[in-house]
């Protein structure tokens, strides 16, 4: 099964880590890179005009320029009401306890990331989205 994942982040030094511990998994991904939540936002109608549906999964940074994470999740939960919502990991470079508090208490997050992003809490990752799907 083919699973979507979107990294949302605007370091493209973790862009790249991120993507590349997911490409280095067994799970079979097409992966989209956005720089900022607006692009993130943007490749999210692209999904739904071009496939019908949101990506599987979203790897997403809070503190970025413009639109950061939490402004993303606001207009992902109130633009995409008619679709199921996408998985979404936060990734952060920071130990921000406010920010991990509450992240576990929205309901739009299914985790918490440090960076990088470890291929064995992504082998975690993809088992819960296969059982989901299973």
């Amino acid at each position: 099964m083919k699973l979507t994942a979107f990294i949302i982040d605007d370091d493209l030094v973790s862009q790249f880590a991120t993507r590349y511990c997911i490409q280095q998994s067994q799970g079979n991904f097409d992966i989209v890179t956005c720089s900022s939540g607006e692009e993130g936002i943007q490749a999210c109608f692209s999904s739904v005009e071009e496939h019908d549906r949101l990506p599987d999964i979203i790897f997403l940074d809070l503190v970025m320029d413009g639109m950061n994470g939490w402004d993303f999740l606001q207009n992902l939960k109130n633009l995409f009401v008619e679709h199921n919502l996408p998985s979404v990991y936060v990734l952060s470079a920071f130990t921000n306890v406010k920010d991990r508090t509450i992240a576990k208490n929205n309901e739009l997050i299914s985790g918490y990331v440090d960076k990088p992003l470890s291929r064995s809490y992504f082998e975690k990752i993809l088992k819960e989205e296969v059982k989901k799907r299973a």
